[in-house]
């Protein structure tokens, strides 16, 4: 996957938008929450994002996968090399990110964005 398809795909959830932090991270966000972060052109150093503790467990015994640096512990994973993923397994794994942020969104932003 190619960092245009990776925004194409990101942007096409209900309510997501993109956004820069710290300076030279691209993030998708909805309601203001953060679903993935990478670097602003490229996927060479890989991305980052929120999985369920089960997924975590599964996706951190992998090479090349591992708890994010500062938010391991809420069960993000930081994958290094994208051909740890299949590019299914990779959508897979944004959509069940997104997910996981919009539904612990409060109610009144969840219904200003569905």
């Amino acid at each position: 996957m190619q960092i245009d398809e990776l925004r194409k795909y990101c942007l096409s959830f209900p309510g997501a938008e993109e956004s820069i932090k710290w300076s030279d991270h691209l993030t998708f966000v909805v309601g203001e929450k953060m679903f993935l972060s990478t670097s602003m052109d490229t996927l060479a150093h890989g991305l980052s994002l929120k999985c369920t503790p089960e997924t975590f467990s599964e996706m951190i015994e992998r090479e090349d996968i591992a708890p994010a640096a500062y938010v391991g512990r809420y069960k993000w994973i930081r994958i290094s090399d994208l051909r740890a993923v299949s590019t299914s397994e990779l959508k897979s794994l944004i959509a069940a990110s997104y997910k996981l942020v919009f539904d612990k969104l409060p109610p009144k932003i969840k219904k200003a964005i569905v």
